[in-house]
């Protein structure tokens, strides 16, 4: 079940690159930098991920987010995430799954979540995005 916002933010791609094919579909890797709100507090992000077309025209991808708060501390996410193409290249809509790999002490509660993103990219190669912690519902007993 969703649970809590955990941050939001947007910025601009800043890169592409066409990476050797593995099997018959491409393989672009991308890079952005924006920023945003993470627990209430700004933040400036780097994010490379890659991301390949399947056959019946769903994206796969996965990549990693560097998050950078004001007061100099890092934290890195890792994940994953399929979406379709909304419009020209690279405008897409993405369904991302991930958790945090590293973070500073007084974000420690971030090891533990699990986190569903909505990521949209435009036409222009603008993004935004909105993250939420997923959270699991108890355990039942079946009988």
């Amino acid at each position: 079940m969703l649970g809590e916002v955990l941050g939001e933010g947007g910025g601009k791609m800043i890169g592409t690159k066409l990476l050797p094919p593995e099997g018959p579909e491409f393989k672009i890797e991308a890079s952005t930098q924006g920023a945003g709100k993470l627990l209430g507090e700004d933040v400036t992000e780097l994010t490379t991920y890659w991301q390949t077309m399947r056959p019946e025209g769903s994206l796969y991808g996965e990549g990693r987010v560097l998050f950078m708060t004001s007061k100099g501390e890092s934290l890195l996410w890792k994940g994953f995430g399929v979406g379709r193409p909304t419009g020209p290249p690279p405008a897409a809509r993405f369904a991302v799954c991930g958790a945090f790999q590293t973070v500073p002490a007084r974000f420690e509660r971030l090891l533990g979540a699990a986190t569903v993103t909505e990521y949209v990219i435009e036409a222009d190669g603008s993004y935004h995005y909105k993250t939420q912690e997923w959270v699991a519902q108890p355990a039942t007993v079946m009988r």
